[in-house]
Formats: C-alpha cells, structure tokens, sequence
C-alpha cells in the first residue's frame, strides 16, 4: 500500500508560499533581535555620537571674573561638569515600568516621564541636569535599559547669592540653546557665548570659544556691602533694598547688590521680580538726599552762598499746597549751610526759588537724573522729571528741591554724588574692566564742588551717626515718603537713602545705600547712615587710607 503523499507536496505551490512564510517570520525574528539586543549598543553609541558632535558644535561660554584690590582675578562665573540623567527611548523595553522607577527615584511626575520615553524614534531625552549623588546612585542601581549618566557642562556661580542681580544667570533660549538672562550674562552675551560650529557637508566647523569678561567688582567689597545691606533690611523687614560703591575719579562700580537675591544656581526655584536689578531698573523719590543737588547748583549759580540766609516759618504754601518740615518745627532765620544740616524742606525750596525755576530743571538734567547713565548693565531705566515739564506750578518745583514729586533711579543718584565727590565733573559708571573712564561733562565748578562738600562735612560731624574718627566724611540723608498710586498722595511708608565719600577732600569711594518700607517708617538715621558708616569703615580699612581728619 503506497503512503498517502503529504497535500504541500502534492500542490507546489502551496508548499512555497507556506516555505516564504516561514523564511520572512525567521527573518522578521532576526532583524527584531538585531534591533533590541545586537543594535542595542549600535543605537546608544549613535545617540552618544550625537551628542558629541553636539558638543563640538556648541561654544564653550566665557567666565566673568570680580577682583579684589590687588587686581587678582576671581571668578564669578563658570563652566562646571555636572552628571546628567538622560534616556534613549529607541531602547526602552517598558516605558510604564521604566517612567515608574524614575518617578519614583526622581520625583518628577509620572506622566511627564512617560511622553518623554514615548518618543519611539527618539535617540536622546533628558531627564535630569545636575544629578545628585543620591541620584546617580540609585539610578545605577535600578539599572534600567535605555537610561544613562553622563557628564555635561553647566554654568555655576562658585559664590551662590553674592551679586545676582549683577551677574545674572545662563538659562534655555526658545532656540533650545542656553543663553544669558539679567545681568551681565545678558549685556554681554555676545561676548561670552562664542561661536557655534557648524556642519558643512560632509565637514564640521568646530565652535569658537566665548571670552572672559572681567568686571571693576571688588569681591571683598561686594560681601561686605550685600551682608550690611541683608543685615539692615531685615532687622526693619524692609522690603527691598540696594547697595552701589562707586570709585568716583573713574566710575567704576566696585560693589552693586540689592535685597532680596537669589542664587542663580537654582534660579528656577526663584519668583520671577527677584531677577531684575532695581539699582538701575527702578524709579524712585528720593527725599531730602536731593537737597545736595539744589543747593550745590544754587551754589555754582552764584544765586546763594553757604551764609545766605532766610527765615523758616516751618511752612510754606503754594498752590494750596502745605509744604511742612520734617520735625514740624520753625527754625527762625537760618543759612543755607543749617538747611543741609538740619534737613530744612522749606529751605530748599528757598534755594530752588533763588536759583529759578529754569535753571534748577536745567541743573538736575546736567546732573544725568533725566536720562540714562549709559552703565553696562541691561534694562537700564531713565529718570522721571515729567512733574517738572508739563506744569510749572510753583509747588512741584518746591517739592522737587527736597527730592518729592520726581523719580530717579539709584545708579543716577550715586552718580551724581560722584559728579560732587570728582570735582563736579560726571562720569560714566561701568562695571566691565575692558572700558576705559568715559567723561560725560562738567556738572558745576570745582569751587561750588568744595563749598557743598564743607557744608555735608559740617553735617555729619553734628549729626554724629555718620562721622567716622580720624576722617572727612561728607554725607546726606533722605526719608521720602512712597506715593499712593491708587489714591493719589502719599502714604505713610517710607524709603531711606544716605550717600556719602570719604575721605572728603580726597574720595576714594561714593557710597549709596537704601532700604524702601522700613517697618514703623523710621527715619534715615536711624537705619541706612549707621550702614554706611560701617560700611566706609570697612573700606578705608581695606585700603589702607590713611586719615585725614585735623
């Protein structure tokens, strides 16, 4: 009996296409094991050589550099290796599994984790910059296919807190290429950031590196002044405030920082108000302070002298306005010297009068409180002079001569103290090393200069708070009070300013210093004048000047 022949035998056909069957399942098996397990390697060494050639395309920022008076450079900013946590989701097997796992270990949301691994053709994800140690090592230990470590460079601010507003930070551009933000990080991005690489056919162009950038910042000057300025700030919870050192002769910025700060670092953790820079992004009234610049002006117009006098009913009304003093007393006949001294509202409007309405706008624009000091920092604001130019109401200008109804920023300010402490010649202030001193003009005469100087030196040795044994020190207070924007007016809250120099015939350093909303709305001299004298101490110990004082 003949064997019944098999039916894929007797139909050929069907006998190959079941044998193509089988030979595409076997390579279709094959080419996935290819896939998952042979070109596992294959696909994390392409997305590592992507990221190579990545970091050959990408420049390596500049660092920024502070000093100190030795002229020893400090760096301020730089380029630091962090670990990285990143994935290639061509390689992971289980993306619910793995998204768990580094939720878990991460802390981030699940569900971002899970659109990040979901990117099939995906060959390179980030998860985590600036792994911790803990991190690094649990993710080691969890050992998931598809996720990796490795270095990458990131900016790092080896002093946290300590010039934030100045420095600013490196952050994500929209391009997807970090870039500087705030700061000098901003200003010269153009400088730090270098030249990208490029590919050119079947050539790469490598990257240009950025340059270094060193800044007139004193880095012992700079902690001094921001750890006096937190210390005042937040013993009247103040809510805000700003520290500026000037060198006058040159304006060169030795110190700058506000309150509060934030360390760029971790700027993510930050409110996004804590990055601009109020010492020259933020208008404000300045109070008595400005009664320097009234009656220096009147001084340098021949209008007053340091004895002219007049007589202080202690009130004074224009428009139908009430001007009052501070102390809501009447001094009687008084000089011009006794308005500095004792702070005289009505005396300054006396001198502003004297020296006419005209020439007392003509001065504060020569002065540099209209426009912008030209300073290398971003976002810088001009003043606000506008009470003055559209109405010529005789109250604005009186008020205006004690420092009420116009806004000014505090870099224009310290500037124009400086302008006082040269000579009467202004300055550009700067904050990059690589710029030269740039004059902007004669303000008022070296004789008007000398004659204020005495005036502010009087005052300080009388008010005591700010005299400093063995030295001249010429200084003014202010205590403004802040306006109502909604109501009109002003309220009850106040901003405190003092600027000084020392020593005063010879100055090495101008010193602005502020608080704004000082809780109980004390007075001047009772907060940022025993900050500045400490401040002043410090610095002519720092550099070693020696006394003056007869």
């Amino acid at each position: 009996m003949k064997p019944k022949s098999s039916p894929v035998i007797r139909n050929p056909r069907l006998f190959f296409v079941i044998f193509g069957i089988l030979v595409l399942h076997g390579a279709l098996i094959f080419n996935l094991y290819r896939l998952q397990i042979e070109k596992g390697e294959y696909y994390s060494n392409k997305a590592a050589a992507q990221r190579g050639l990545l970091g050959d395309l990408n420049a390596r920022r500049g660092n920024i550099y502070i000093s100190d008076k030795n002229n020893n450079h400090i760096p301020a900013a730089l380029n630091k290796t962090y670990q990285v946590i990143f994935a290639v989701p061509k390689e992971i097997e289980d993306v619910q599994e793995a998204a768990g796992i580094l939720s878990d270990i991460l802390g981030l949301d699940r569900e971002e984790i899970i659109r990040s691994l979901s990117k099939q053709n995906d060959l390179y994800e980030l998860i985590v910059r600036k792994a911790t140690a803990d991190q690094i090592k649990s993710i080691q230990e969890a050992s998931i296919k598809g996720v990796y470590i490795e270095d990458e460079d990131y900016r790092f601010y080896p002093f946290g807190e300590l010039g934030s507003q100045l420095l600013g930070f490196v952050g994500a551009a929209s391009e997807g290429r970090d870039s500087g933000k705030y700061g000098v990080e901003s200003f010269y991005e153009d400088i730090l950031r270098g030249e990208p690489g490029e590919i050119q056919g079947d050539k790469v162009k490598k990257s240009v590196p950025g340059r270094d950038v060193y800044l007139t910042i004193d880095r012992n000057i700079q902690a001094r002044a921001e750890e006096i300025l937190q210390g005042i700030a937040e013993k009247y919870q103040a809510d805000s405030g700003t520290v500026i050192v000037e060198e006058p002769s040159t304006g060169k910025i030795l110190a700058l920082g506000n309150y509060p700060n934030f360390d760029p670092n971790n700027y993510s953790k930050y409110p996004l108000g804590f990055f601009g820079n109020p010492a020259v992004q933020s208008l404000y009234e300045p109070g008595s302070i400005l009664k320097v610049i009234t009656v220096a002006s009147g001084l340098d117009a021949g209008k007053i002298t340091p004895e002219t006098k007049y007589y202080d009913t202690g009130s004074l009304t224009l428009n139908g306005k009430t001007i009052k003093n501070w102390d809501l007393k009447s001094h009687g006949y008084v000089t011009i010297r006794e308005v500095i001294e004792q702070s005289i509202n009505t005396g300054a409007a006396f001198a502003e009068a004297k020296l006419g309405h005209d020439n007392f706008y003509n001065y504060l624009v020569k002065f540099g409180l209209k426009e912008k000091t030209g300073i290398d920092l971003p976002g810088e604001i001009p003043g606000n002079l506008r009470n003055l130019e559209k109405s010529f109401r005789e109250i604005n200008f009186a008020s205006a001569a004690f420092g009420q109804g116009i806004s000014l920023t505090p870099i224009a300010l310290i500037n124009a103290f400086s302008a006082i402490a040269n000579g009467g010649m202004l300055m550009r202030p700067y904050i990059s090393a690589d710029l030269n001193p740039e004059f902007v003009g004669r303000v008022i005469s070296k004789e008007a200069t000398e004659a204020i100087t005495k005036i502010m030196i009087s005052a300080v040795d009388k008010a005591e708070v700010a005299h400093i044994p063995k030295y001249y020190v010429a200084g003014k207070t202010g205590t403004a009070q802040i306006p109502d924007f909604k109501k009109g007016g002003y309220t009850d809250n106040v901003v405190n300013t003092y600027a000084g120099y020392a020593p005063a015939y010879d100055p090495r350093f101008v010193i602005l210093i502020k608080i704004e909303n000082p809780a109980g709305a004390p007075l001047a001299g009772a907060t940022v004048v025993p900050a500045f004298r400490e401040l002043a101490q410090f610095i002519l110990n720092y550099y070693n000047v020696p006394p003056d004082y007869e």
